[in-house]
């Protein structure tokens, strides 16, 4: 593991209300804010956020790599959803992970998406995705800073099993996290368990009935109402807007919790590989969508500030029926066989998940933080573990990078690496630069693809 010098700033800016055992993160409200004994503005600077989005099975590269360069490059097909939001994205390409290269299949691509390094291969308990993965090493960081140190989210379960085509266990398509190469972070799938922990964090999860939580969110809440009197009058706005918010999501994620066990809509048929677990809400995309919604909770409240998403495991055979003259699975589909008609379904798959990644960074833009938004203090990073899905190739890898970093990061332009085969983790190493984490390399990380702050 990397020796790690941290300059994280300290959390004075963050307010919570306790009550009864539940915590209440607030939002950035000025009316709040501490003045230093020099009469200077918030003394803690606003804090940024990271999160690692992994979406399965890579992509149509010739739908997905822009022509041209630079801030006047061109979209791509896949990536037409950026429109909306693209001053807020840096499109990288020419990123590879060289140490997939000695793996077969999914595997080997999907474990070490955050640590870059070897998989092992094994069936069994000796697994190793070869070091700690980038979003714990922010968590050690910056731990103390927060009441959550990071949050670890998924989809669908765990899997279970040996893939005895090429040898692996399933289990290496489950994780990105890892607190080292042998240790990973089991993703949390179930909606009510993210967002309890985010207001009893201290607490043991099932530790509470759903009413008790209930009562003393209401305490916590009522609290936060009477507060609202000692503040100005934009906060006070800006609070109730927040209070409706989190009232909006608690209804969400409880219903979401009393349709755990219909399944999921579009899933793929159970299997032996697939562990038996409560948790997901009725249909995949809303299953998402509460993840993005909790997502933003977290780092609106600085609940946490690092988390990672796996929007499906790495073998996903996923049915995205729901989308217009897509017809086939997401794994079957990806293994295109240069098939045009599998190549149209695989590549509006590819554009749908962006729609994703698009409609995440909208939510934090449309959270106000400061002299910005919540996106403008972010670091998004969006990708897949392999570029082709059919040929299974870990070089020139789809990898978008959204938000501002507080002013760091110049997104808004399509940059290409130099040689087509820069290390990804060397942007990993620019990240860590931003969250405060220093170290001299990351991973196979050779320099830094970004300058550092």
């Amino acid at each position: 593991m990397p020796e790690t010098r941290v300059h994280a700033q300290a959390p004075t800016r963050r307010r919570f209300l306790r009550g009864c055992g539940v915590t209440l993160g607030l939002p950035w409200l000025p009316s709040l804010a501490i003045k230093s004994h020099a009469g200077s503005k918030d003394a803690a600077q606003t804090p940024i956020r990271a999160a690692f989005m992994h979406f399965p099975n890579g992509v149509w590269e010739k739908d997905w790599v822009p022509e041209t360069t630079g801030r006047n490059y061109t979209l791509s097909p896949t990536l037409q959803p950026l429109e909306a939001v693209r001053d807020h994205v840096l499109v990288v390409t020419g990123m590879d992970k060289q140490h997939s290269r000695q793996g077969d299949g999914h595997y080997s691509k999907t474990a070490n998406f955050l640590t870059g390094m070897a998989v092992r291969r094994t069936a069994g308990k000796d697994i190793s995705a070869g070091g700690i993965s980038v979003d714990q090493l922010i968590a050690q960081g910056t731990k103390g800073l927060t009441p959550v140190p990071s949050l670890v989210l998924g989809v669908y379960p765990v899997m279970t099993g040996v893939d005895r085509s090429v040898g692996y266990t399933h289990a290496y398509g489950s994780y990105i996290s890892w607190e080292s190469e042998s240790r990973p972070v089991t993703p949390e799938i179930n909606p009510k368990v993210v967002y309890d922990s985010m207001f009893s964090p201290g607490e043991a999860v099932g530790g509470s009935s759903p009413q008790s939580s209930r009562y003393l969110l209401d305490f916590v809440l009522e609290d936060a109402r009477q507060l609202r009197g000692k503040l100005g009058r934009d906060d006070q706005h800006k609070m109730d807007e927040y209070l409706d918010s989190v009232r909006a999501l608690e209804s969400r994620v409880e219903y979401a919790a009393q349709h755990a066990h219909e399944g999921l809509k579009n899933a793929p048929p159970a299997s032996e590989f697939f562990a038996v677990r409560a948790g997901a809400t009725g249909d995949f995309r809303d299953h998402i969508d509460l993840m993005f919604d909790l997502l933003v909770l977290a780092f609106q409240t600085d609940s946490t500030r690092v988390a990672s998403l796996m929007l499906a495991t790495g073998l996903s055979n996923q049915s995205f029926s729901f989308l217009e003259g897509v017809h086939g699975e997401h794994h079957e589909l990806s293994h295109h066989e240069n098939s045009p008609t599998k190549i149209a379904q695989y590549q509006k798959i590819n554009q749908w998940y962006v729609g994703q990644f698009v409609k995440f960074l909208q939510k934090l833009k449309s959270v106000p933080e400061g002299q910005g938004t919540l996106l403008d203090n972010c670091m998004i990073l969006f990708g897949s573990g392999m570029s082709d899905g059919n040929r299974h190739d870990p070089d020139n890898l789809p990898i978008l990078l959204g938000g501002h970093a507080g002013g760091t990061l110049a997104s808004g332009q399509h940059l290409a690496a130099n040689n087509g085969s820069v290390p990804l983790c060397n942007l990993y190493v620019s990240l860590l630069d931003r969250m405060g984490v220093e170290v001299e390399q990351f991973g196979d990380s050779t320099g830094r693809l970004l300058p550092a702050r």
